[in-house]
Order: structure tokens, then sequence, then C-alpha cells
């Protein structure tokens, strides 16, 4: 029995049916990301990878972007 997986969409997307948010799905261990306009294309994480790169963003590390 395969499971389907459970995307969840940004609160920052607006909700709706738009195409212009992430989306995140837990898998095992794994945290995993796409973009709504693009869900053929995944990136796969751990938890710790994504504190990492969120603490990133938030501390300023890559600039403004």
């Amino acid at each position: 029995m395969t499971m389907r997986t459970h995307w969840q969409k940004s609160s920052f997307s607006g909700g709706g049916d738009g195409n212009d948010c992430v989306e995140l799905a837990a898998h095992n261990s794994l945290i995993r990301l796409r973009e709504s306009d693009d869900p053929g294309t995944e990136l796969a994480v751990t938890p710790d990878q994504l504190g990492r790169l969120l603490g990133g963003v938030k501390g300023g590390r890559f600039g403004d972007v």
C-alpha cells in the first residue's frame, strides 16, 4: 500500500489556487520542498538542514534576496 504525499502550502502564499508558493511534505525522516508552478522538481532535506538554511536566511547570510 502506498501512502499519498500530503503537501502543505505556505501560509504566505495568499491561499487560493495560485501557483506562486512553496509547498512542504514530510516523508520518512526528510522534508520535501517544491514550488507550486513546478511540482515535478523537488528538494529533499533533513529537518536539521532546513533549520540551518532558514537560520541563514533570517540572519541575512545570503544578502538581499
